[in-house]
């Protein structure tokens, strides 16, 4: 099973990688369509960015549930674990080389990005297989449901 787990992690990955990649221009392209700014990005700030992590790989964790939840119960708390940790750790990794360099770069801020994914995954991924932190499906969808709200209320 843990073959399978560390699969669909690595597709996840990829998966997110690609869709926050591309999301990163979903708002311009829909002609500034308010209700695709809820997904993604609406300016270039910290918080905006997180949702290029957020949005993809809470869409991907829905397929991870429907495909290991019965046989996984600590899917749930992986999911949440995962997706809590990638998001914030944008602002972490972002603020931190930029308070080291004084500046930020383009390669530097797509780096951050990917290696964000990757901590996500990793620790939904850890979280999953070690069945650490164990929470109920009620609770991981209220917690992401609330940070889901906060992304959607702070854009506007």
């Amino acid at each position: 099973m843990d073959k399978k787990l560390k699969g669909y992690t690595w597709a996840g990955i990829v998966f997110v990688w690609i869709l926050g990649s591309l999301s990163h221009y979903f708002y311009q392209w829909s002609g500034n369509n308010v209700i695709v700014g809820l997904f993604s990005p609406v300016n270039e700030s910290t918080w905006e960015h997180m949702k290029l992590l957020f949005f993809p790989m809470l869409l991907y964790s829905v397929w991870m549930l429907i495909q290991f939840g019965a046989a996984r119960p600590c899917i749930y708390s992986g999911t949440l674990y995962g997706i809590l940790a990638g998001t914030f750790a944008i602002p972490l990794l972002f603020y931190t080389y930029t308070g080291i360099l004084g500046g930020h770069t383009l390669v530097l801020d797509i780096a951050v990005f990917l290696v964000s994914v990757l901590i996500g995954f990793w620790i939904l991924y850890r979280c999953t297989s070690r069945c650490i932190g164990s929470i109920s499906p009620a609770w991981n969808a209220i917690l992401l449901g609330g940070m889901t709200l906060l992304f959607f209320v702070f854009s506007y």
